[in-house]
């Protein structure tokens, strides 16, 4: 496979799911579309006008191509970067502008070892909580050095039978390993089928929960159990299920709850009337 460009275009990812979306239409090199030159057939085709000129230079902004044995594949590359917070507001006056998608760059002359570093993985976390965990998160509010890189990670505590309830990470992958103990795991892929996959962990164990999707982890022995996860994400966000649904603030309609959940308007009620601890 041998990678093209224009000069008029720009840009250089290749996304591969494009890749695999175009590969069965290919522009063969000479065909009508670009003119000026012969098809397939050996017709002469006419030059293009100015304003096709003008579409496909506004277009070759947005594409890269591919070439395959000699046909040629056009590749958006994306404009956006992925999120690094729940929401990013548009400021109309840039004047007021000092919120943005991640944070603000320091000096890189003014950095210092201290902006790479975390100390406190190794110490236990106090899991006498309702559910039996505690989250120390390590990412860019611990590290400021992880900003536009990435990656975080945590550590997890785990009490006797503590549990790391259904959540998500809505803009990262996870991927965790066994330090202590013995953790069954599971994660539910989306709608319509909602499979749920679940594996019994021990110590050296490692499995992946896909981004986005409602994950858990349970401590299924009579003794405390560690983790650490890795996220592909400085800031991945977490949104813990029960807490969000029941616990939102301001509250969700009983009517909404009661209908969504098939049960008792004073089943929702009481529900919402219970205090959601937060373990992260």
């Amino acid at each position: 496979m041998a990678v093209t460009k224009e000069n008029s275009m720009k840009g250089s990812h290749l996304d591969v799911k494009l890749v695999n979306l175009v590969a069965a239409q290919p522009y063969n090199v000479g065909c009508s579309r670009f003119g000026g030159s012969v098809t397939a057939k050996g017709t002469s085709n006419p030059q293009p006008s100015a304003h096709h000129h003008a579409s496909v230079q506004n277009a070759a902004d947005r594409f890269s191509s591919v070439s395959f044995d000699g046909s040629v594949y056009p590749l958006l590359t994306p404009s956006d970067l992925s999120p690094l917070q729940d929401f990013c507001v548009a400021v109309k006056d840039s004047k007021s502008a000092v919120f943005m998608n991640g944070k603000f760059c320091n000096d890189p002359k003014l950095a210092k070892a201290d902006d790479f570093f975390f100390s406190g993985l190794l110490t236990p976390r106090n899991t006498s909580n309702p559910i039996g965990s505690t989250i120390t998160p390590v990412n860019v509010m611990q590290i400021p050095g992880l900003n536009t890189l990435g990656i975080s990670l945590a550590r997890i505590d785990f009490a006797p039978y503590g549990l790391n309830p259904p959540h998500t990470h809505p803009r990262g992958t996870e991927i965790l390993v066994v330090l202590e103990g013995t953790l069954y795991v599971g994660f539910v892929t989306s709608n319509p089928e909602n499979r749920l996959f679940t594996k019994v962990l021990c110590p050296g164990d490692v499995f992946v929960f896909p981004e986005g999707l409602i994950h858990f982890q349970f401590n299924e022995g009579k003794t405390n159990a560690v983790a650490i996860s890795g996220l592909s994400s400085q800031n991945p966000g977490v949104i813990t299920i029960a807490n969000a649904v029941f616990g939102s603030n301001p509250k969700i309609s009983d009517d909404v709850l009661a209908k969504a959940f098939q049960v008792d308007k004073k089943v929702v009620d009481y529900l919402q009337a219970q205090f959601w601890w937060p373990n992260n």
